[in-house]
């Protein structure tokens, strides 16, 4: 569970420095960082080292997606970075999310996890129809999940409307959720979205927010007040 801030600022940026930069900028208001396909492509992995070394959790949004021998070598090159998670698609099957969590854990001496990637907050049910999925989110979400857990995935990626389901199927798994908008932030390619506190009632342990805070006039004012509008259960003075 998380402890202290449960933001993960995602650095969506043009390049490391830019990164860098503001990772330290908002640090004082965030308890993890992610590195997205931009950088990780664009700057290489090595900005998830450099990120690494300012000391909070980052997480390689890689969204590893192969047969099991490529996810498991991409995974175990990523363990070797110092970061304490790396994403890959649940929609990958059991096999290879096993494979990648073997890489994972053998590069990073078991520090590393794998967190299974679901539906993408940016879909909706009338995308998965569109590619001949049936089921809704929600009971898609619910399935993963399930093979997430089965998988020996430390956590999942969800969106805030999937957070209860996956914590009745898989309630072990770390609920990770991107899709968090501020109140009257837009949402821009979101599209099933919560505010931050939303998200946290129903379950959330960490909150991927990105534009919000790195697109803001004030970066460092808008994770300050991101962080004070979330109440978390059982953090208050009397408990």
């Amino acid at each position: 569970m998380v402890t202290s801030s449960p933001i993960i600022v995602a650095l969506d940026l043009g390049s490391a420095e830019e990164a860098v930069r503001m990772a330290k900028a908002v640090a004082p208001h965030v308890g993890g960082f992610k590195v997205g396909l931009g950088l990780l492509y664009g700057a290489g992995p090595g900005v998830a080292t450099a990120l690494v070394d300012l000391g909070k959790p980052v997480f390689a949004d890689a969204k590893l997606h192969d047969i099991p021998t490529q996810v498991a070598a991409a995974a175990r090159r990523l363990g070797r970075l110092g970061v304490r998670w790396v994403t890959a698609h649940a929609s990958g099957g059991e096999e290879m999310l096993r494979a990648a969590q073997q890489g994972l854990g053998e590069a990073s001496g078991g520090y590393a996890g794998l967190l299974g990637v679901t539906v993408l907050t940016s879909i909706g049910p009338a995308d998965l129809a569109a590619v001949g999925i049936a089921n809704t989110p929600g009971k898609l979400v619910s399935k993963m999940a399930r093979v997430a857990a089965t998988a020996g995935c430390e956590g999942i990626v969800c969106s805030p409307h999937e957070l209860a389901v996956v914590g009745t199927v898989a309630p072990e798994l770390l609920r990770v959720t991107p899709g968090v908008r501020p109140e009257g932030v837009g949402r821009g390619d979101q599209a099933r979205v919560m505010t931050p506190q939303q998200a946290i009632e129903r379950g959330a342990d960490w909150l991927v927010v990105g534009r919000p805070i790195t697109g803001a006039a004030d970066p460092v004012t808008a994770a300050a007040g991101l962080l004070a509008s979330i109440e978390i259960p059982g953090s208050g003075e009397d408990d």
